[in-house]
């Protein structure tokens, strides 16, 4: 069953008096619970492509359904909402909030959708464990080392148990081993809970984590 289907999919940005086509057509189906990569050149459409599969951006035209659902005429409020409800993010940058520890960064969010103080604080520490942070729960970002924070933002995507995690470029930052330890911690999440999981990557060596790899150049796909 597919979890997420674009079809004929184009995103055309405005440059000056230039217009930028940085999806030019693009169809693809994503099963639930594949672990799949996005990859190809840079300035191919890649995190383009992604923000529009995870509703943070809205395409030009073409049809994006994520659970047989047509996501294309939601307001404002209702995309956000959904991706509150259904979807983790987890960017190269970490975006932590820095005046946080790591739990408050991970707590955040179930407490934001109205879920009692305690059982977000539980939630947190329990995802935090599963990453390899119990001991670290009280540091701030600042006191973290770079494959530390990217594990707290990957516990921070999986808090709310979404059906998707959208991952761009997670590993950008990384070294080659907190590279490998976040991929398998990936491997891991999707295989343990079946949730569907779609990273951006410019490294060949990941191939060997994605059940499949979407290919994109100039705005358009092809699989591998």
């Amino acid at each position: 069953m597919a979890v997420i289907s674009v079809k004929d999919l184009y995103r055309v940005y405005k440059l000056g008096k230039v217009d930028v086509h940085a999806l030019n057509g693009v169809t693809l189906d994503i099963t639930e619970g594949e672990f799949v990569g996005i990859m190809g050149p840079s300035g191919s459409g890649k995190s383009t492509l992604l923000y529009q599969m995870s509703l943070l951006d809205r395409p030009t035209s073409g049809l994006v359904t994520i659970q047989g659902k047509n996501v294309g005429g939601l307001t404002d409020h209702q995309r956000t909402r959904f991706r509150l409800n259904h979807c983790g993010y987890v960017f190269q940058d970490y975006a932590l909030v820095p005046e946080l520890t790591t739990e408050e960064n991970v707590y955040l969010l179930p407490m934001a959708q109205g879920k009692p103080d305690t059982e977000s604080i539980d939630t947190a520490r329990e995802i935090l464990g599963k990453v390899g942070l119990s001991n670290r729960l009280s540091h701030l970002p600042r006191e973290l080392s770079g494959g530390e924070q990217q594990r707290v933002a990957i516990a921070r995507a999986m808090v709310n148990k979404p059906d998707i995690i959208f991952a761009d470029e997670p590993c950008a930052n990384l070294d080659s081993v907190n590279s490998k330890r976040i991929l398998e911690l990936f491997k891991e999440l999707n295989q343990e809970n079946g949730q569907t999981i779609v990273m951006i990557s410019h490294e060949d060596e990941d191939i060997e984590y994605f059940d499949r790899v979407i290919r994109i150049f100039d705005g358009k796909n092809r699989e591998r």
